[in-house]
């Protein structure tokens, strides 16, 4: 399956790791990238690896998520043939905002 990031997950990946590199130098930052792309190439050999995202319940579509690392995880659906990442998504803030970010 081939994976596509919307462009709210672009550019929220790219925010995060401006922001990893600004606090914790590029080093940092290319671990980060490094563990996200890493992610998503799992997920085009196993789609369904990520769990059903149950704040996401009341969806249209079926949202699934896999955690890149301890603060940060991938919110995706499957369409076909297609993996379309929506939002990179930062656990730590409050989980209700989550359906605002995917609709």
């Amino acid at each position: 399956m081939k994976v596509v990031w919307s462009v709210q997950a672009k550019e929220g990946l790219q925010q995060t790791s401006n922001y990893i590199q600004k606090e914790f130098g590029k080093r940092s930052k290319q671990k980060f990238l490094d563990e996200v792309l890493h992610v998503a190439s799992l997920l085009e050999r196993n789609p369904y690896l990520g769990q059903v995202e149950s704040l996401l319940d009341e969806a249209p579509v079926e949202y699934r998520s896999i955690v890149v690392n301890h603060i940060n995880k991938l919110v995706y659906y499957i369409h076909e043939s297609t993996i379309e990442i929506v939002v990179l998504w930062d656990t730590r803030r409050e989980p209700k905002t989550l359906l605002d970010k995917v609709e």
